[in-house]
């Protein structure tokens, strides 16, 4: 049993994101002889000043989340994505390559300022992991055996969106009112965003 603290990576973003949405935008009124190296961001301030957010859907960013299951299940109820996530029916946990039998979790995070609660969940995990070695040994298949794995259980999903969703996703999942596990991880991924496309995506810390 290994506990691990989330991550989030950035697998692609569209390459010139901000010239594609310009060259898109443009396309409406013919205007793109008046692109230039610099109007780019004057052009994106316009778009989200006149509320034409539809243009910033022509950019996309994919990124890797390595989180829990029970955040991974608030994240695929956004529509407007797409989503490859690790598999507990496929993954034998027992055979692993990344570890066979030790299984990875993600605590609470208020174990993280609490020896006895971070005790109690080393313990809790332990027996979860136990539990699922168990059951494999018993000949439950691993579709069959996750049913005793755990919301803590680690796993890794890549989410790719378009920009207007991704705005959406930061605005909602930083909010105060998220999940605290998800504000952890959408604050990461909402800094990665701004560092690759700050004229953008930086949108997302202005409204914080």
């Amino acid at each position: 049993m290994t506990l691990i603290e989330p991550s989030v990576t950035l697998e692609w973003i569209t390459p010139n994101a901000v010239e594609m949405i310009e060259r898109a935008g443009r396309t409406s009124y013919k205007s793109e002889d008046l692109i230039t190296p610099e109007s780019g961001e004057v052009f994106v301030e316009k778009l989200n000043r006149l509320g034409h957010h539809s243009v910033l859907e022509h950019a996309v960013a994919s990124l890797r989340f390595i989180t829990d299951r029970g955040i991974s299940h608030e994240m695929v109820r956004h529509r407007i994505a797409s989503y490859t996530q690790e598999s507990t029916r496929y993954v034998n946990y027992c055979k692993d390559k990344h570890g066979g039998g030790d299984i990875k979790f993600i605590p609470p995070l208020c174990c993280a300022s609490s020896p006895e609660k971070l005790a109690f969940a080393e313990h809790a995990f332990r027996m979860e992991q136990d539990i699922y070695n168990d059951a494999i040994a018993m000949g439950f298949t691993p579709q069959e055996a996750r049913d005793f794995l755990p919301n803590g259980v680690k796993t890794e999903i890549v989410m790719t969106c378009n920009f207007r969703e991704w705005l959406h996703f930061l605005a909602l999942r930083t909010n105060k009112a998220a999940h605290p596990k998800m504000r952890v991880v959408a604050g990461m991924a909402g800094d990665l965003l701004a560092q690759a496309c700050p004229v953008v995506l930086g949108q997302y810390l202005k409204e914080e």
